[in-house]
């Protein structure tokens, strides 16, 4: 990729999430959030293979789907309220549609099918986008009108979210595989404390960006994307491989380490 292509699409990227994070008005918001769903397409199809195609187009499809429903809860609102802000998000019917859309986009049962495939089927520095940078914009809208959601509804999801999460990532041998399924569980984790308490959920999310970018970091500069090479990968990189096992332990939520306190005080 050209470097001047390179930095069209980072810098729309990044503008896309701060539009939708600074934003009060749900055009804008919608505005970033398709700026945001545009600019990582082509870092998705970056290969050129079949793989990379599906994956994209499984994305866009769910992506432009939850956008469409984003646009008619907020129209909806507007019929009811007269009011475009997001905090006057009041009527009951924009609310769950408007949650069902933001559950599509963070990739939260039972609309977590896209996850897996999707981040499977690109490199590992696009499906560490796709699994940090890309939860932002959606997680922001939530966290601003949590109160107007309905709880049952977030509890339910959050519990599917993180018995799919943990059950899914199992049987898997691909290492992007495993971070999907990951990702489905912590934001379970987040969406469930985020109805009780939101500076716990920015904790939460911190730090599972930190891990997740751990664990991508020394996956990327140890060539590996399975199981098998990671083995092998331990006479190369001892190093390496004992501080992913670590962040992986970690973010399982295993005592001592960092990953567990969060989850300690959100049960």
């Amino acid at each position: 990729m050209k470097p001047l292509i390179a930095l069209t699409i980072y810098t729309t990227l990044i503008s896309g999430t701060l539009i939708t994070m600074s934003s009060s008005h749900w055009l804008m918001t919608w505005m970033g959030l398709e700026m945001n769903m545009f600019a990582i397409i082509p870092l998705i199809i970056k290969t050129h293979s079949p793989r990379s195609t599906e994956a994209a187009t499984k994305y866009f499809l769910v992506q432009a789907s939850a956008s469409m429903m984003l646009l008619m809860a907020a129209s909806i609102n507007f019929m009811y309220t007269g009011q475009w802000t997001l905090t006057s998000m009041d009527h009951q019917m924009a609310c769950t549609i408007l949650l069902i859309t933001l559950m599509m986009k963070l990739g939260m049962a039972p609309f977590h099918f896209w996850v897996p495939e999707v981040t499977q089927g690109t490199l590992l520095s696009t499906s560490l986008i796709i699994l940090t940078w890309q939860k932002l914009a959606p997680l922001s809208i939530m966290y601003q009108i949590a109160p107007s959601f309905n709880q049952n509804i977030i509890l339910t999801s959050a519990m599917l979210s993180i018995l799919i999460g943990g059950w899914g990532g199992l049987n898997q041998t691909q290492l992007r595989k495993i971070m999907a399924y990951s990702s489905i569980a912590h934001m379970g984790w987040m969406a469930a404390v985020l109805m009780f308490n939101s500076s716990l959920m920015l904790l939460n999310l911190l730090l599972y960006i930190i891990f997740t970018l751990a664990t991508f970091t020394i996956l990327m500069n140890c060539s590996t994307t399975s199981t098998s090479t990671l083995s092998m990968a331990w006479n190369n990189h001892p190093l390496m491989i004992t501080m992913l096992l670590t962040v992986l332990m970690s973010m399982g939520g295993l005592p001592p380490l960092s990953g567990f306190i969060p989850k300690w005080l959100i049960i």
